[in-house]
C-alpha cells in the first residue's frame, strides 16, 4: 500500500483556509436567505465543487507526483459514488420529517460541517491504527467485501427512520416543538423554556447517518492509500459536492436502479485489493479505470432498463409542503406519547 509524503502544516492550513472560505461564501453570501435550490443553482454548484476538487487534484499531481495524483482522484471518485446512498437516505428523511424545501440546504450545510469533524476523527484513528497494526488493512478489506456482498444480495435499500435509536433518544431527552419555526434550530416557548425545533431533530439524524456511511466509505479510501492528507482531502471534497448533487438528483434517484449493485461491486473490488496487496499490487491507474468502468456500466444499465411503471418511487422532497404536524414523524411521536 503506497503512502506518499503527507501534507505539511502549511499545506493543511491552506486546505482548511480554502475549505472554510468557500463554506462562508456558500452560507454567508450565496445562501444567506432561505430559499428553495432550483435546478440551475444545483447544476452551478455541482460544477463549481467538481472543478475545485479537480483543481486541487491538479495541485496534488504537481506537488506529489503522478501516482499520488491518481490516488486522490481514485479516492474522490469512490467517495463521490458512495455518496449516492447518502442522497437516497436524505430523500427518505426529508420526506419523513416533511422538511420545507427552502430549509433543506441549511440542514445539509451544518450536517456537512459536522461531517468534517467526525470524518477527520475517523481518518485520524484509522491512520494511527494502520501505522501501528499493518494487519488491520486485511480487516478493513474483509469488511468491505462483506458489505459489498450484502449490498448485492439486498433486493432494495430500505430506510426506517422511526427505528433510529438516535431519533428515539433525542425525542426522549430534548423538549421538541410541534412545528417548524423558519430556519431556527431552537425557540423559546410562551413559558420561556427553550425547545428544539424539528429542524434540529433532522440535523441530528443526518449527522448520525453520516457516521454510519463513514464506516463504509473511509476504509474504501484506505484501500487506495494510507496517506492521511490524501484520504481526508479526497473524502471532504466528495462530501462538499454532496449538497448540490442532492438538489440535482433528489427527484431522480429511483431511475438509478442498478447503481447500488455497482457500488457493491466497487466495495468488493476495493476490499479484495486490500486483501491481496501483499501478494499482488494493482496499479492505482488500473484501480481508477475499474471503478469508473463499474459505475459507468451500472448507470448505463439503469438508463437502458428503466424500472417498471408500477414500481412506486418516493415523493420529490423538493415538492413537499413542509408541514411537520402532519408528517410521518409527528404521527410516530403522537403514538409514542399515547402509549406512555
Amino acid at each position: 500500500m503506497h503512502a506518499a509524503v503527507a501534507g505539511t502544516p502549511l499545506q493543511w492550513g491552506v486546505f482548511f483556509a480554502l475549505l472554510l472560505g468557500m463554506l462562508v461564501l456558500d452560507l454567508g453570501v450565496f445562501n444567506r436567505q432561505a430559499h428553495r435550490v432550483g435546478l440551475r443553482e444545483a447544476v452551478f454548484w455541482s460544477v463549481v465543487w467538481t472543478l475545485v476538487a479537480l483543481a486541487f487534484n491538479g495541485w496534488i499531481y504537481y506537488r506529489f507526483g503522478t501516482r499520488t495524483g491518481f490516488e486522490f482522484l481514485t479516492g474522490y471518485v469512490i467517495e463521490r459514488s458512495l455518496s449516492f446512498d447518502n442522497i437516497f437516505v436524505f430523500v427518505v428523511l426529508f420526506n419523513y420529517f416533511a422538511v420545507p424545501a427552502e430549509h433543506q440546504h441549511r440542514v445539509l450545510f451544518w450536517g456537512i460541517l459536522g461531517a468534517l469533524i467526525s470524518r477527520g476523527l475517523f481518518i485520524g484513528m484509522g491512520t494511527a491504527l494502520l501505522a501501528r497494526f499493518a494487519w488491520l488493512i486485511l480487516v478493513f478489506g474483509g469488511f468491505l467485501v462483506y458489505t459489498g456482498i450484502k449490498i448485492l444480495l439486498e433486493k432494495e435499500t430500505e430506510v426506517h427512520p422511526e427505528h433510529n435509536p438516535v431519533l428515539r433518544l433525542f425525542r426522549r431527552f430534548v423538549p421538541l416543538s410541534t412545528r417548524y419555526h423558519g430556519k431556527h434550530f431552537f425557540i423559546r416557548d410562551d413559558g420561556g423554556r427553550f425547545k428544539a425545533t424539528p429542524l434540529l431533530l433532522v440535523l441530528v439524524v443526518v449527522e448520525a447517518t453520516d457516521v454510519v456511511f463513514a464506516v463504509d466509505s473511509i476504509p474504501a479510501v484506505f484501500g487506495v492509500t494510507t496517506n492521511a492528507f490524501i484520504v481526508f482531502t479526497s473524502n471532504i471534497f466528495a462530501i462538499l459536492g454532496l449538497r448540490a448533487l442532492y438538489f440535482l438528483l433528489a427527484g431522480l434517484m429511483h431511475k438509478f436502479r442498478f447503481l447500488s449493485y455497482g457500488l457493491g461491486l466497487v466495495l468488493i473490488f476495493v476490499g479484495a485489493k486490500m486483501l491481496i496487496h501483499d501478494w499482488l499490487e494493482i496499479p492505482v491507474e488500473l484501480s481508477l479505470a475499474i471503478v469508473l468502468g463499474i459505475l459507468a456500466v451500472a448507470v448505463a444499465l439503469s438508463l437502458l432498463i428503466p424500472a417498471p411503471p408500477e414500481e412506486a418511487s418516493l415523493p420529490d422532497p423538493l415538492e413537499i409542503a413542509g408541514d411537520f404536524e402532519h408528517s410521518p414523524a409527528a404521527r410516530e411521536l403522537e403514538i409514542e406519547e399515547q402509549a406512555k
